[in-house]
């Protein structure tokens, strides 16, 4: 018997994500499009889980991110698995390209969150399909989907964003746009609690999709104002005061 549906117990919903990925960075640079983010999955504040890959490959042409509920990103990536094998079962010699993908996961996400019951993420799909233009578009917990040449999800949205639209140009090459992708996720390594500094690139160049093996990027916490004692406490009893 289904709960809610003649019994006593009430239909229950993810009414919060638990185990939640921080800040994922997009953006086209010329010959592809790349996704970077860290392998930093935490439970509520605790830094739990610091080796979850956080992208997963969508058919042949394309790379999703995810930031928010872990199991949310599982539960949707199994159902793009499903989609990806009946494409393939089609035999009729075509592949489903990114952009595909990319509004199939808006309307999932739209229709769950109409339903009261979203699923608990902010996505970046991105890809190139053969001598097609690369795409990359941003999908939310409520169905609200776009494209642009650059996006950051999470803390990074407030982070990120502002270095990626003074630095970023359509004729960045790999190597620039994965530096770029490092800096803005160093800054937020600095400022974002639940961020970490293992992260991981993937590209998409339009002949195969590739997600890297994780690395540790430098950070340095000897800043002057990262030290300085501002709020100091005197060691004197409340009778002093009197």
């Amino acid at each position: 018997m289904a709960p809610g549906q003649y019994s006593a117990n009430p239909v229950e919903h993810t009414l919060q994500p638990i185990v939640t990925g921080a800040t994922v960075i997009g953006m086209k640079y010329a010959g592809g499009v790349m996704i970077a983010c860290d392998t930093m999955c935490c439970y509520g504040n605790s830094k739990k889980y610091p080796n979850i890959c956080r992208m997963k490959k969508v058919g042949q042409y394309a790379l999703l991110g995810a930031s928010g509920e872990l199991s949310d990103f599982q539960y949707i990536g199994k159902m793009l698995d499903e989609l990806d094998n009946d494409d393939f079962l089609e035999e009729d010699g075509h592949s489903m390209s990114p952009q595909e993908y990319s509004s199939y996961i808006g309307r999932v996400m739209y229709n769950r969150r109409s339903k009261f019951n979203p699923l608990y993420n902010q996505f970046v799909v991105v890809g190139k399909k053969e001598d097609q233009a690369p795409m990359l578009s941003f999908v939310d917990h409520q169905g609200t989907a776009f494209q642009e040449d650059f996006i950051a999800t999470g803390f990074g949205m407030h982070l990120a964003m502002p270095i990626l639209r003074s630095e970023w140009k359509a004729d960045l090459s790999l190597e620039d746009a994965k530096k770029l992708a490092v800096k803005c996720l160093q800054v937020c390594f600095y400022r974002d609690c639940r961020a970490y500094n293992k992260i991981q690139i993937g590209t998409c160049d339009g002949t195969s999709v590739n997600i890297g093996e994780p690395f540790a990027i430098d950070h340095f916490w000897g800043h002057k104002d990262f030290i300085e004692k501002r709020h100091q406490i005197v060691d004197t009893a409340v009778s002093d005061t009197w």
